[in-house]
């Protein structure tokens, strides 16, 4: 079902509380240093002061566990909003009680305030109920349009909705219709690109994504897993002992289903993961007893690229390799490359892909950047989000 956005309500002179995700990089100087969280509110952001709405902006930004932490106050992203905006954002020292309630009464229509960092309130994270009634009490209506943690039942992502109209922003509107029709009626051929350190972390969305997809492309530490399922040995590579009967078990599972699932080919391997250890390129069943992999080689990068190449959708989630350190990277960075010169609607899941597509200069080429790395994960393995659930229906 399709969820109410900001366009189904009247907000015109309404006090608007607004979920966003400002949980921004900072810089050692403490300024933000990667605004894109920012940018992506600033459509619902905008429609609301144009409609003349007053805008209460609440978000996290790090984990300050519920106490007050001056590295993570809201200061520097009211001042980059402001700049992004072209207007004043008065940032409010407190999410709730007196000052925020004083402030919002100055407000005249258009006008944007961004309260203090909802998690130095214990309170948020356990959804307390006379929490969210406080933040409730601040507005006559209530928008999330915080993706990346819709995935977590908190009180200002879910709580605050037992007691105010709730509806969706325009960037969560959009990582919902996106995400959304990858699972209902994908363009076809449909490859999934699922990389990372672990199985277990995404074990249900390889599981969910075998009855969605036609090719399943598997890199990144958790390879290890299905190639020793495989009856590879995998050296000291990273390894979860306790998967290998599950790899086997997807491995058959996909067979079962037609879908092709395809494994690294040759891998980039060094005695540790340090960026001046020396390393060589072996074939994937050939890894030294005292050597770990900690990249895909030229071979699997061919395999993979010729599987986008075919390909209408493509999603990726997760790395090829330890893509921190320039000599492992190759693998990531080709595979953000290849998904940048496809013509295939490409979709990446937020986290460490996204930075990659970043590192790698093509971000501006790939047709969504979801915002959520765990948000749009749990989406995919066919989860319902808290925080998408208690939005009004159309």
């Amino acid at each position: 079902m399709a969820k109410k956005t900001v366009r189904d309500i009247d907000v015109a002179g309404k006090r608007v509380l607004v979920r966003v995700d400002f949980n921004v990089p900072l810089d050692k100087n403490g300024h933000v240093s990667d605004d894109t969280r920012i940018v992506e509110a600033l459509p619902t952001i905008n429609y609301l002061v144009e409609q003349g709405a007053k805008v209460i902006l609440v978000s996290h930004l790090g984990r300050p566990k519920g106490q007050i932490n001056e590295k993570y106050k809201m200061d520097p992203v009211a001042k980059k909003l402001s700049e992004l905006l072209g207007r004043e954002v008065v940032k409010v020292d407190e999410c709730v009680g007196d000052q925020p309630r004083e402030a919002i009464g100055r407000m005249r229509g258009g006008d944007v305030i961004l309260l203090e960092n909802v998690r130095f309130h214990p309170e948020e994270e356990k959804n307390d109920e006379k929490f969210s009634r406080q933040l409730a009490d601040l507005a006559d209506i209530y928008v999330n349009d915080a993706f990346g943690t819709a995935h977590r039942a908190h009180a200002s992502t879910e709580g605050v909705s037992e007691f105010l109209p709730a509806v969706a922003g325009f960037l969560m509107e959009k990582e919902l219709d996106i995400l959304g029709r990858l699972l209902i009626h994908p363009e076809r051929p449909f490859v999934a690109i699922i990389g990372g350190a672990k199985v277990s972390d995404k074990i249900a969305v390889v599981s969910n994504l075998l009855d969605k997809v036609d090719t399943m492309v598997i890199g990144g530490g958790m390879s290890n897993t299905f190639l020793k399922a495989q009856g590879y040995d995998v050296g000291k590579s990273l390894l979860e002992t306790d998967k290998i009967d599950l790899a086997k078990g997807l491995i058959a599972e996909a067979k079962n289903k037609g879908v092709k699932l395809l494994l690294p080919l040759d891998v980039v391997v060094a005695p540790g993961a340090a960026p001046d250890a020396e390393q060589k390129t072996v074939p994937a069943g050939q890894i030294p007893a005292d050597w770990m992999a900690l990249d895909i080689g030229q071979e699997t990068v061919a395999l993979f690229t010729e599987a986008m190449k075919a390909a209408s959708t493509i999603v990726w989630n997760g790395p090829m390799g330890v893509f921190e350190m320039a000599p492992f990277a190759k693998g990531t960075e080709a595979i953000a490359r290849a998904m940048a010169e496809s013509k295939a609607t490409t979709i990446i899941g937020g986290g460490d892909s996204a930075s990659a597509v970043k590192k790698a200069g093509v971000a501006d080429k790939i047709t969504h950047i979801s915002t959520g790395g765990g948000a749009s994960l749990e989406f995919l393995e066919g989860k319902v989000l808290p925080g998408v659930a208690v939005l009004m229906e159309k």
